[in-house]
């Protein structure tokens, strides 16, 4: 199977600088930020169809932007792109959920791809009223897939289970097609869910090995409901001509960061209960000496900003490596962004790209 490559629309803002955001940290850069307009975001979704990239994934969180929102708005500005839609399923009930998703991908031109975020930190989700801790909420969250499923498979659906209750619900229509389920997380309730109700198990960037031992985990659990799910990787991207120009690059954004700002956001992030930003941290360690964590794998992103932490450095040949690396392993499909997200698309799309078309991993790039 060829490869699925995604970018990433950020909606906190952007800019030249890594701009933070999740899992406790503070949003912020320095070096002019770029607000998340509905003008500047269509010049990212617009460049991103434009050079071949299959979809865009875009955020949720009370840092950002509504997901469902801001996409169904630039989906009016392009033609083909697919949006990667996150939301987290406690927050609104299964039969609205199905509902809007049908509309959405009926009305788009079945552009709607979901990515199904349980939210890692209770004391977020209290503030959107819901207060079940992270294993009850993966439980929910299963709870929820099988009624959406089973919505979008046309059955009408009477379900009383430990956290949702409906009676009678159905969907007048149908969507075309069923929008594809992504789903992360690193904890064994998290990988429990996946198998039984992900399309995509996606992960954030660690390296090949641990991603491997991942896939691994995964199938076995998803094998004994006789299903076959693919495997994504988030990952950040510093792509260029040279890896020196590369490296320049990451010397660049970390000496932007600042020792007090990487002291604050450690701190934030060490009181995550996320086990995916517990993973992330344990690569760097809240160390700047010790970033190159696997062959042309840095985490310095992880030091200033929560979620994925790690960024694919170098050459574009080189990163091109490490991608069919990942490949071998059993991913086939790639969430990428870089800073800023409009220059970094153009960088990924015009020199990393064709590069991986030219080896047979990408069937097209328009």
């Amino acid at each position: 199977m060829g490869l699925t490559v995604h970018w990433f629309l950020p909606t906190t803002g952007d800019s030249r600088e890594v701009v933070g955001g999740g899992h406790g940290s503070v949003p912020g850069a320095s070096g002019g930020d770029r607000p998340p307009s509905l003008g500047y975001l269509g010049q990212i979704a617009r460049a991103a169809e434009l050079l071949g990239f299959a979809g865009v994934l875009t955020p949720t969180g009370p840092w950002c932007e509504d997901a469902w929102l801001t996409t169904a708005m630039l989906a009016a500005r392009t033609e083909r792109l697919s949006f990667l839609v996150a939301f987290r399923p406690g927050l609104l009930s299964p039969t609205l959920a199905a509902q809007m998703a049908t509309t959405y991908q009926n009305l788009s031109g079945g552009r709607l791809a979901l990515n199904v975020v349980t939210g890692g930190e209770s004391r977020e989700q209290r503030a959107y009223g819901d207060f079940l801790d992270k294993d009850e909420r993966y439980a929910r969250a299963g709870e929820f897939l099988s009624v959406t499923g089973r919505l979008w498979r046309g059955e009408r659906v009477d379900h009383a289970g430990r956290h949702l209750r409906v009676e009678g619900a159905e969907l007048t229509r149908l969507p075309a097609p069923v929008p594809p389920v992504y789903f992360g997380g690193s904890s064994a309730a998290a990988e429990r869910v996946a198998a039984r109700h992900a399309d995509v198990y996606l992960t954030w960037g660690e390296p090949p090995p641990l991603v491997a031992a991942k896939v691994g985990r995964i199938r076995e659990l998803a094998a004994a409901h006789g299903r076959r799910p693919r495997f994504g990787v988030r990952l950040h991207t510093i792509t260029r001509d040279t890896s020196a120009q590369a490296w320049a690059e990451a010397d660049r954004l970390l000496a932007g960061m600042g020792a007090e700002r990487i002291r604050e956001t450690q701190l934030a992030l060490a009181r995550s209960e996320s086990e995916g930003q517990r993973r992330m941290r344990e690569l760097h360690g809240g160390s700047a000496d010790r970033l190159e964590v696997y062959p042309n794998l840095w985490a310095g992103f992880g030091l200033v900003r929560g979620g994925a932490g790690t960024a694919l450095v170098g050459s574009h040949a080189e990163v091109a490596d490490r991608i069919e690396e990942y490949h071998r392993l059993g991913v086939d499909e790639f969430v990428l962004s870089g800073v800023p997200h409009l220059e970094e698309a153009y960088r990924v799309g015009e020199g990393l790209l064709p590069l991986l078309a030219a080896r047979g991993l990408l069937p097209s790039l328009r």
